[in-house]
């Protein structure tokens, strides 16, 4: 059974950091990504990852400020997230890949976690 568990929310000041991870139990060598949706508005890509940490691709909004990472020996990824915004504030979700292959379009990720809330506070 395939389970996507995220966890390192939180609320935090403009400016500040956090880490989020999502463990993945009942799947290999997939490609990861992570999303996001604010209030009233739709989920939107935030970070992907290659099955081998070979390739990463980053929405524009958090390019240079967030940094998408994982250990496949603990069947982790992580998104640090630093210089963080009030407009990051969002349910972040992770999700696992269809495949080897990156992408940023929703469709190609089969499995998703509950979110965690991140609140910026200014």
């Amino acid at each position: 059974q395939v389970q996507l568990v995220e966890s390192g929310g939180g609320l935090v000041q403009a400016g500040g950091s956090l880490r989020l991870s999502c463990v993945a139990s009942g799947l290999t060598f997939r490609t990861m990504g992570w999303f996001r949706q604010a209030p009233g508005k739709e989920r939107e890509f935030v970070a992907t990852i290659t099955w081998n940490g070979g390739s990463t691709d980053y929405a524009d909004s958090v390019k240079g400020r967030f940094t998408i990472s994982r250990d496949n020996a603990k069947s982790t990824v992580y998104l640090q997230m630093n210089s963080l915004k009030p407009e990051d504030t969002a349910v972040y979700y992770c999700a696992a890949g269809m495949g080897l292959l990156a992408s940023r379009r929703q469709g190609w990720y089969d499995y998703w976690g509950q979110g965690t809330q991140v609140t910026v506070v200014s």
